[in-house]
């Protein structure tokens, strides 16, 4: 189940840094940079954050996140984590449907995340998701972006409907 989450509350803001601090602690490793900023997030500044969260949860867990922002006509993905107990069970790919479903009419969905972080770069693209570069964020550490347009999924939708 999905449900939006009130990061004002202590409680739900511990919880989410539960599963964000142990998530990006994995695509760290995946990507051989420690200093992904969320890895330095407390309760107190996600309480303060401006971004929409939603919540997957499995027997009343939460099991993963994604965050939300807009930045002038873009929608853009600003975290996706999972528990580490829950990787590989579909909850990413669940939380972006949610994201795309519920913001058809967004003109472009952004997201970004470590190039060298396969799993989601896989995601993304799989989801209709295009690959628009890639960003040095330090040495040798990039970044891959990737923007989803409206047309795209249509375009999206036509292969899924003729090619299931």
């Amino acid at each position: 189940m999905i449900k939006k989450l009130d990061l004002t509350s202590e409680a739900a803001a511990m919880q989410v840094l539960d599963v964000q601090i142990p998530s990006y602690r994995v695509e760290a490793e995946l990507i051989g940079f420690n200093g992904i900023p969320y890895l330095s997030d407390t309760v107190e500044s996600l309480m303060q954050a401006e971004e929409e969260f939603y919540g997957y949860l499995v027997d009343g867990q939460l099991a993963g996140m994604v965050a939300l922002s807009m930045e002038e006509d873009v929608l853009r993905i600003s975290r996706l984590v999972i528990a580490p107990p829950f990787f590989r069970q579909g909850i990413g790919r669940k939380l972006v449907q949610f994201v795309l479903d519920q913001n058809a009419l967004i003109e472009t969905i952004a997201v970004s995340t470590g190039a060298s972080n396969l799993p989601a770069v896989c995601l993304y693209q799989k989801l209709g998701f295009v690959d628009t570069g890639v960003m040095e964020v330090a040495p040798d550490i990039f970044i891959a972006l990737f923007e989803r347009k409206k047309e795209s999924a249509y375009q999206y939708l036509e292969n899924v409907l003729v090619n299931p």
